[in-house]
């Protein structure tokens, strides 16, 4: 079993930047391709990136190429998602989880506003 906790959501204005972190407790988190997902008010959860086990890998939504950069430090058993020239349309609840994701695994989520 994986617990997930993110951290590091919050109110930022329009061009602001923030850093997202997801912290794993458990197993094999090094094992697995993690991402990081957002669900926006009355919109479904859409994934917005991932990383491979070793961090060589990476895959972005067209939303946010070239603004945000996911990475992990498998040591830490933590996934980052740093997130720079934020939208408005960026505001969601953001998650992590393994990809695929796992039901189980989800956690609250952590909260990014972002004001114009």
């Amino acid at each position: 079993q994986v617990q997930l906790v993110e951290s590091g959501g919050g109110l930022v204005q329009a061009g602001g930047s923030l850093r997202l972190s997801c912290a794993a407790s458990g197993r094999a988190f090094s094992d697995y391709t993690m991402g990081w997902f957002r669900q926006a008010p009355g919109k479904e959860r859409g994934i917005v990136a991932t990383i491979n086990w070793s961090g060589g890998r990476t895959t972005y939504a067209d939303s946010v190429k070239g603004r945000f950069a996911i990475s992990r430090d498998n040591a830490k058993n933590t996934v980052y998602l740093q997130m720079n020239s934020l939208r408005p349309e960026d505001t969601a609840v953001y998650y992590c989880n393994r990809v695929p994701p796992a039901t189980d695994y989800w956690g609250q989520g952590t909260q990014v506003t972002v004001s114009s």
